[in-house]
Parts: structure tokens; sequence; C-alpha cells
């Protein structure tokens, strides 16, 4: 795996010199290797379908997962109402209402121009092994999840759902129901991408979580939500 860095900020008074970090796979690099070692798929650049960021995320050790109670309370409510389907890439790219679904989602519950239909395309194109999952209710696409799948580890990298399920936990259960699944295939991690501020608070809601702390992953789940306090806290200050 090739590894760069670009210049981000500095502060000269402490001698602080802050640098990103990125990667790309090479021919001989199998992709657990960029998980392995912090590093996540860029998708913001439709054009780039093999760099790599590095960044605080967290992933589940499958090994020693098992529902807490608040997962079983959601399980409860989903398991058995949809039909689960595995789509190649080609077939999630030639799904019409996979797409319709997707920018839907992203355009109502994130904001106009966040995924546009370049970007979708250029995350299809990933230079990853991924694939889609389809969740139906009478034959009619209800929800849809991007994966990064192999036979070691699965990362659930997007999903969209109809918006008439927003607030009844769909969502969770989706990502709850993906780990599930990865662990019967085997898999020994389920990565769930960065986890930063409020907004990455619910993925706490996961036993046997680890985080990526620049250097290693750690199991210190106490730890991950002092620094998620600390992002929200910065968060606010940033607004008033």
């Amino acid at each position: 795996m090739r590894v760069f860095r670009k210049e981000f900020v500095h502060d000269y008074l402490s001698y602080s010199f802050g640098y990103t970090e990125y990667g790309e796979l090479e021919s001989s690099t199998p992709p657990h290797t960029a998980y392995e070692h912090g590093f996540l798929p860029e998708s913001k650049d439709p054009d780039q379908h093999n760099r790599f960021y590095m960044a605080r995320s967290v992933r589940v050790s499958l090994g020693d997962f098992s529902l807490t109670s608040e997962n079983r309370r959601i399980t409860k409510k989903f398991d058995g109402v949809f039909a689960r389907d595995i789509l190649t890439r080609e077939e999630l790219q030639s799904d019409s209402d996979f797409r319709t679904c997707f920018l839907t989602y992203f355009a109502k519950r994130h904001g106009n121009g966040v995924m546009s239909e370049d970007r979708l395309e250029g995350i299809l194109q990933s230079a990853l092994p991924i694939r889609g999952v389809r969740y139906s209710q009478n034959k009619v696409p209800v929800g849809y999840i991007i994966e990064v799948y192999s036979k070691t580890f699965i990362h659930y990298w997007y999903s969209c759902y109809d918006l008439k399920h927003v607030n009844t936990s769909l969502g969770m259960w989706l990502m709850i129901n993906s780990i599930q699944h990865a662990k019967q295939d085997g898999c020994t991690h389920a990565y769930l991408g960065t986890a930063y501020g409020n907004k990455g608070r619910y993925k706490m809601n996961f036993p046997a979580l680890e985080f990526w702390n620049g250097n290693v992953w750690v199991n210190d789940t106490r730890a991950l939500k002092e620094l998620l306090e600390k992002d929200a806290h910065r968060e606010i200050s940033l607004l008033t």
C-alpha cells in the first residue's frame, strides 16, 4: 500500500504540525490491509476510485459480538419483516430503484449537493470489492446498503431507506443486521466508518467496539466517549 501525506494545519508556537495521511492500494495489497491500518475509502471526488484517508474510525470485533438489550429491542421490531437480497456491483449500478432511493435519501436527510449522481457513480466504481444489500417488503424495495465485502471483513459504507421509516430505528436495524450476517459468514470485523461528535454517538451502541486512535485499534469505549464529547463541545463553540 502506498502511503502519502499532505500538509493540513500548523501551530508553530506549540510546535504542532499537522499532515493528513492518505493511501492507495497497490495491485499486491489486499483490501483488508487499508482497514487494518486505520484507513477508509474516500468518496468525495468521483474520479478517485482508489484513495483512502486515515481517520478516527470504529469497528466491531465479531468474535466477541452479541446483541445488547437495546439491540434486541430493535431487532424484534424488524426481524422477519423484510426480504434480504445480495446484489452484485453490476446489479446495483443498473437498479433504478436503488438510485432513486439513495439520491432522495441523501438530499432530504443530509441536504442537496451532499450526494450527486457523479459522486454515487464514483462510489460504485470503487477499486474495492463492493456489493449491494437490498431489503424489500412485498417485493417493494425499502432500503439498500453499499458494503465492502470480503471473506474476513465488511465495511458498512452507505445505507439508505424509504423516508417514511424515519424515526422508526430502521437505520440502526440495517446496521445491526449487517453485523449479524457478517458474523454468520465468518468475518472477523465489521467496519462502521468514522466516529466524531454527536453524529458518531449511535455507534457506541454496539458491544465489542474498537476505535482507531491514529496508531492502533483500541477497545476502550470510555476513551472514545470522551473524544466524542470533546468533539461535540468543539462543534458548539464553533457555532457560538
